[in-house]
């Protein structure tokens, strides 16, 4: 089986091709095309295809990881949308949850409000009303009123539009009869349904989703059309499919369906790779720290698993995004990260990216403020004529003299004081992020190793480590591509979910059982559809649980197969245990509330492999040493430069060690270990750094 694997982010796009029949893995990584990402890539995969000597019609699977939902939210240029919802709930969306980010604000801008997902004139409302706690109507559909609505939005040219209907999560049918209507008299408008979306309750929250899902699914449905399009075009019938914020992924017409599930999609892939790559190096708790050239990617998985965000904290930018959505949390560093004065004096450092175009200034495409990259190549920690294996020579004379003028002569540093300042300022801003994912949830760094990857992380790795006190960084085979690797490590996954509201000690199992077995069946006909044989498939149930009287519930795992007093006791023990380890505490006294039933679908793809790599002795061969050059480290606070060895990553082999200073190059990424610090090269290939 040959499998692809496609990342494309902000500054770079990562593409891995792994054939399995020959235990070979190809990396291949090149510029992210601007205006158009799918261009870039799709010319990265035909020169991935011929540095594997593999033809794209060859390909079997093919598995794509994009931010484009994610961009659209954060640059506000998503469709024009209008949405059809029950008379007296058209401000739902402006009104929100009255939370003020700033609360003693005069001029405070409500980010939900300044760039709203649909504007008022295009907020229309009909009567009906559908109620709890069973869904019974109370009001009838005023049919004629929706088409009066569809026409209407249709005048005003929107190219997608949201029914959003109270309590349609318990009774679906308004909202089934409105598609009806509006599919009638505006043919082609992308639709979306807030029970196909996301059948909670919380009332906000389900019309915020919803309508991110109409403003990001027109533009995220033509670029994954016109990316399907172009892979059959060069001959590969693999099929598209698309990484989940849930770290599923889901095919092409699921993904365009409902686009709002993409949103993570990038990041997630990241924390997939990060987990396979601790666990090949003996590692299951891993802090993963994926380092591109616009952003870091920070997750922590204790024990190598994926922890969910709660649904009320799953956010993009300033909107509510309420889909499963594995903890990564991503901020403003990464090598294209721009130093610079601000007005008042102070040295910043990100969170604006000079990203692919113009890119830093030692790429010489015009950029003029210094980066991260550029601080790197006045230290000598990078290679001017090593960078991305060549192909994109860096211009050291550029990065010198932007780091001289703009930061070290109005700061009154020299170069490399300045510059290592620099990058002292973007690892405390990493070193921060993974404190709050790790310490203020009541995780012990210490317990964890550090995997850096993406084209910056093996660069930044050591420093952050040191100051978290992680006892080892694992650097992986090819650690700007992990990302890409990652993506092929993931199961096809759908998730389904219903809210079903009940006391636990009062339940009504056979209500509990129709549930279940209802979003099975979705999940098993979703699957079914993919092509996935029911041999290969698991369904994995789960519950929201709360006490009674708690405003937040927990996601916490159901057991399989009969849903009867067993089942109701082995849930309220499973939510005990699960709020005893998020909170300290339980209470096994108090009455356990159901609140929203889950199954996950799970299509099993094949297990990958890492491949053993040639062993060798403790010293590095010669072919593997390229040389020795100065590289300026941190020492008491003052920059020093060491003459530090240069090695080959390609020529490693498995029990070579490597004492700092040190730099290791390959195509995607450089690897720094400071002085007093040594690597291991393990069976697999990983650089495993014990601090």
């Amino acid at each position: 089986m040959r499998r692809v694997g496609v990342d494309v982010g902000g500054t770079h796009t990562d593409l891995v091709l792994i054939d399995e029949e020959r235990g070979e893995v190809t990396v291949h990584k090149v510029p992210t095309s601007v205006g158009d990402p799918s261009l870039g890539a799709i010319a990265g995969l035909q020169a991935l295809c011929e540095l594997a000597g593999v033809a794209p019609a060859d390909v079997d699977y093919f598995m794509h990881g994009t931010t484009i939902a994610t961009n659209i939210i954060l640059e506000h240029n998503g469709a024009t949308c209008g949405l059809i919802t029950t008379e007296g709930f058209r401000d739902i969306l402006h009104i929100a949850r009255h939370k003020r980010p700033h609360n003693f604000s005069l001029q405070l801008d409500l980010p939900w409000q300044k760039h709203e997902l649909v504007r008022r004139r295009h907020r229309l409302t009909v009567p009906e009303r559908i109620c709890g706690p069973d869904g019974a109507v109370l009001v009838a559909l005023d049919e004629e009123a929706v088409r009066r609505a569809a026409r209407e939005l249709v005048a005003a040219q929107v190219e997608s539009i949201a029914v959003c209907f109270m309590f349609s999560f318990l009774n679906p049918a308004h909202e089934l009869r409105a598609a009806q209507i509006v599919a009638e008299e505006a043919p082609g408008v992308h639709l979306s349904l807030s029970h196909e979306v996301i059948p909670l309750y919380r009332e906000y929250e389900r019309f915020s989703t919803t309508c991110l899902n109409a403003y990001v699914g027109p533009k995220t449905g033509r670029y994954l059309e016109n990316f399907d399009a172009a892979l059959r075009a060069i001959g590969m019938d693999a099929g598209l499919h698309l990484m989940q914020s849930s770290g599923g992924c889901a095919t092409l017409d699921g993904a365009k369906r409902r686009a709002v599930t993409l949103l993570m999609s990038g990041p997630v892939g990241g924390l997939l790779g990060g987990i396979w790559v601790g666990a090949s190096a003996g590692f299951r708790s891993v802090i993963t720290l994926d380092v591109g050239g616009t952003s870091a990617d920070i997750g922590v998985a204790p024990d190598g698993l994926l922890r969910y965000k709660h649904l009320l904290d799953t956010r993009i930018g300033d909107y509510h995004a309420m889909v499963p959505m594995a903890e990564v949390d991503t901020i403003g560093a990464g090598g294209g990260s721009i130093a610079y004065v601000d007005v008042g004096g102070q040295f910043q450092v990100g969170p604006k990216s000079a990203g692919a175009d113009p890119g830093p200034c030692c790429y010489g495409k015009g950029g003029t403020q210094p980066t991260a990259t550029d601080c790197q190549l006045v230290l000598g920690r990078l290679d001017p004529g090593g960078f991305l294996g060549g192909r994109l020579p860096l211009k050291a004379e550029l990065a010198e003299r932007a780091v001289l003028e703009r930061l070290a002569q109005p700061l009154g540093m020299g170069v490399d004081e300045a510059a290592l300042a620099a990058i002292r300022i973007l690892t405390h801003s990493m070193v921060q992020a993974i404190e709050v994912n790790s310490v203020r949830k009541g995780y012990d760094p210490r317990d964890f190793a550090l995997v850096a990857f993406g084209g910056a992380g093996p660069l930044f790795g050591c420093d952050i480590a040191r100051e978290l006190a992680i006892p080892v960084v694992i650097v992986p085979p090819a650690p700007g591509l992990t990302s890409a690797l990652g993506l092929l490590t993931s199961n096809i996954s759908y998730d389904f979910s219903a809210t079903q509201m009940q006391n636990l000690a009062r339940a009504d199992l056979p209500r509990i059982a129709q549930a279940l077995a209802g979003l099975e069946a979705r999940a098993l006909e979703q699957l079914q559809r993919d092509g996935i044989a029911r041999s290969e498939v698991t369904l994995l149930r789960h519950a929201d649980c709360r006490y009674v009287g708690q405003g937040y519930e927990l996601r916490t795992e159901c057991a399989a197969g009969a849903v009867d007093e067993g089942f109701v006791a082995a849930l309220k023990q499973a939510f005990h245990a699960a709020h005893q380890r998020e909170y300290g505490r339980h209470f096994a006294g108090k009455d356990v509330e159901l609140v929203n039933l889950r199954v996950a679908g799970v299509g099993r793809i094949p297990d990958f492999r890492a491949k053993a790599l040639a062993e060798g002795g403790e010293q590095p061969d010669s072919a593997a040493c390229d040389g020795v050059r100065k590289v300026v480290f941190e020492a008491a606070g003052k920059p020093v430069a060491h003459d530090s060895q240069v090695y080959r990553r390609a020529a490693l082999k498995a029990g070579n060690r490597i004492h700092g200073p040190a730099v290791v190059q390959q195509m995607d990424t450089t690897t720094v270990i400071p002085p007093g610090v040594s690597a291991l090269v393990d069976a697999c290939g990983n650089l495993i750094i014990r601090l």
